[in-house]
């Protein structure tokens, strides 16, 4: 039976559920409302919830422990020599549940007898061209021994959504069965129904949490496999990047210096992009735009911020580059050639620039506005001008909260990839040249990622730790900006 049917049966229980409480509630109550301790709704939902949450806890455990489980069971029957052939036990198992998931196809669609496919001496040139033909991409020759782990995966995986059936539907029936049973008018339904979604609130909190904790383990603990290969201090020291998939590791050169550079000089551009345009806008819309233009102007301005990243990055590559080639480039409008390709720092972090005024622009427009009115009345009543207000009074009262807008921008901006990829160019280098092309962290993750990439080498497994050098430095300018935010901000009555 499908997750989807599961699902829909679940819900259905907790339809039923609701009906049930409710009704069984009131007829304990001779149908008089006044006679129960809560409101009828809540004795249908605390039943609901019994059937609901019980059913989908188990769903959602079973679904994250099952995969587990059975490549467990499965991977001992792989021999050394497929993991030999193939590189790592990694890929052998994705060709297994390749071959399952064809195998399954295979059967359902008539093309290969169920028999057939799970004998142990079938051909398997006859079992890859069967998969061939239905779509099946293979990543390696289908041996015997995958053959038979592939059988031994689709029989584990049929088994165990049998019983994740069984099991799950049992337990909303069982909840639902024993909340009926306790409903009377004297139960504490409200009570009860309050609790339990105190409890979902407290699971997603910790669900959030522990998201978050997890991405940054899965970051620690393959930096560290990184570091036992390759050494940190060239790592973090070395101003060369050159990565090499040749199955040479020693030839390859993973300094970080230049993919940082590049990351914050981009950065910066963007920034002095952003943080002029963005303030000014902020300043224009709070403080001397009518009713009517905010309005209109404020929304618009924020629609930059919902445009697909990879929007802008094509913008850089057609538009902005060439427009940069032909102002900066050889014989140009103003007869330089400091520019050779369209791609480069300044394309990038002028694009990245107009992406980040939203960001700017709106989180000052909030804390301008947040400026007493009381401040600007006195300031008018010294005989101060508006444009003096702004200045001596309302910027210098928001001006924390604008330092932090402005390194949450700055985080933004360090993270963002698809505009580098297609805007400043793919070449690590440390200069000081604006119109030469270079690349960032991020863009370098994307890379070392792509592909089938043998995670057991350091050029694959240095995505990692430029992931979790990236997080550190994002993550401190995040907890710099919130510093800066509590520790000058004035409190006013």
């Amino acid at each position: 039976m499908s997750n989807l049917l599961i699902i829909a049966i679940i819900l259905a229980l907790g339809v039923a559920g609701f009906i049930m409480g409710r009704g069984r509630a009131l007829r304990s109550a001779g149908g008089d409302k006044r006679e129960l301790h809560s409101l009828p709704i809540y004795y249908g939902a605390n039943v609901a919830l019994s059937a609901l949450l019980p059913a989908a806890g188990l769903l959602a455990i079973w679904l994250i422990a099952q995969p587990f489980a059975i490549n467990n069971a499965v991977s001992g029957l792989i021999l050394d020599e497929s993991i030999e052939e193939t590189g790592t036990r990694d890929l052998v198992m994705a060709d297994v549940r390749r071959v399952a998931e064809g195998l399954d196809r295979a059967v359902d669609t008539g093309a290969m007898d169920a028999e057939a496919s799970f004998a142990l001496n079938t051909d398997t040139d006859d079992v890859r061209d069967t998969l061939g033909s239905l779509g099946v991409a293979l990543g390696s020759d289908v041996t015997p021994d995958t053959l038979a782990a592939a059988q031994r995966y689709r029989e584990l995986s049929g088994t165990g959504n049998l019983f994740k059936t069984l099991a799950v539907i049992a337990a909303g029936l069982i909840g639902l069965g024993v909340t009926y049973l306790r409903t009377h008018k004297d139960f504490r339904a409200r009570n009860t129904v309050e609790n339990g979604v105190l409890l979902l609130l407290i699971g997603a909190a910790c669900i959030a949490v522990l998201t978050t904790l997890g991405i940054v383990l899965s970051l620690i603990f393959n930096t560290i496999e990184f570091f036992r290969l390759y050494q940190a201090s060239e790592f973090f020291l070395g101003t060369n990047w050159s990565p090499s998939f040749s199955g040479r590791g020693q030839t390859s050169a993973l300094g970080i210096l230049p993919l940082l550079w590049g990351t914050l000089y981009i950065s910066f551009v963007a920034l002095l992009v952003a943080v002029p345009l963005g303030l000014f806008a902020a300043i224009y819309l709070s403080e001397y735009a009518s009713k009517g233009v905010r309005s209109v102007a404020k929304p618009l301005l924020e629609v930059l911020a919902g445009i697909p990243t990879i929007v802008y990055g094509l913008f850089a590559l057609l538009t902005v580059g060439p427009l940069l080639v032909e102002a900066f480039g050889e014989g140009g409008l103003f007869g330089v050639s400091w520019m050779a390709g369209g791609t480069a720092v300044m394309t990038a972090g002028l694009v990245m620039g107009i992406m980040l005024i939203p960001f700017v622009s709106s989180l000052s427009d909030d804390i301008i506005n947040a400026v007493p009115q009381a401040m600007r009345d006195g300031s008018y009543g010294l005989g101060a001008t508006k444009s003096e207000t702004v200045r001596q009074v309302i910027l210098p009262a928001a001006l924390p909260g604008i330092v932090g807008a402005v390194l949450l921008a700055a985080s933004r901006a360090i993270g963002e990839t698809m505009i580098v990829v297609l805007g400043a160019g793919a070449a690590a280098r440390l200069s000081l040249n604006p119109f030469e092309a270079m690349t960032t962290v991020t863009a370098k993750i994307v890379s070392q990622l792509t592909g089938d990439s043998d995670f057991a080498s350091p050029e694959a497994l240095v995505a990692f730790a430029l992931g979790i050098t990236l997080f550190v430095i994002t993550l401190g300018l995040n907890v710099f900006a919130l510093y800066i935010v509590r520790k000058y901000r004035e409190q006013y009555d």
